[in-house]
């Protein structure tokens, strides 16, 4: 296995890179990274629409967020790569397919931890908010926003760990990824399939585990300052 580590770990941290496109861990990482940032002002957005006081903002996102969660991934990836296409006449790129579909689906997701993070505060902030003068809109950015974006760190680490694993999708419409150059390296050795998926599996559990102890530290640490506040 340090073999096979000491041959082939550049290519599996950035694929083919700078000959070739960026592709590897490198890619899984970056991806994840740019569709969290990217989905943060959409999962915003449908967040305060979907405990929005308005049925007729409330409901139409309400719909939309669970039609979302209730299509696989898999799926969209298809429809987004072969069929929009096929109707519009644009071609997109196996990376731009998948930060399009992950940007949805994070949004979506975000947009419950937003909206769960807006209902577990006590209601009195906002009344109080308003009562000093503020409009609903000023009382969600200056009051409600900030705990609501605190004390939803944890979550957002913890979505981040589920976009990494989700990029290995990109692996049925030939993305690049980590799981995907694995793969390639696979059929390079043929006979070291056991060690080389051994490694893949080691790089996610570690990455993943990191930031899941991330996501516990600060949930713990935001624990510890509300006792001490309270």
């Amino acid at each position: 296995m340090l073999e096979l580590i000491d041959t082939y770990w550049l290519y599996f941290l950035v694929g083919q890179y700078p000959e070739g496109p960026l592709g590897g861990l490198a890619l899984t990482v970056l991806l994840s990274g740019a569709a969290l940032v990217l989905a943060m002002p959409l999962g915003l957005l449908l967040g305060i629409a979907r405990v929005s006081p308005w049925r007729a903002l409330r409901w139409p996102v309400t719909a939309l967020v669970q039609l979302v969660r209730g299509v696989p991934l898999l799926l969209v990836v298809f429809w987004v790569y072969f069929f929009l296409p096929a109707v519009t006449g644009v071609k997109t790129g196996q990376a731009t397919t998948m930060l399009m579909v992950l940007v949805l689906f994070d949004g979506i997701y975000l947009a419950e931890i937003v909206a769960a993070g807006i209902r577990a505060l006590p209601k009195g902030q906002l009344e109080s908010a308003r009562s000093l003068g503020l409009s609903y809109p000023q009382a969600l950015r200056r009051v409600v926003l900030p705990q609501t974006l605190r004390n939803g760190l944890p979550s957002l680490v913890s979505q981040l760990v589920s976009t990494i694993k989700a990029t290995s999708l990109g692996y049925i419409i030939g993305l690049s990824e980590v799981s995907f150059i694995a793969t390639q390296v696979n059929t390079l050795v043929f006979t070291q399939a056991v060690e080389v998926y051994l490694i893949l599996a080691l790089t996610y559990f570690i990455l993943c585990f990191g930031l899941s102890r991330l996501a516990f530290l600060l949930e713990r640490r935001l624990q510890r300052r509300s006792a001490q506040a309270s």
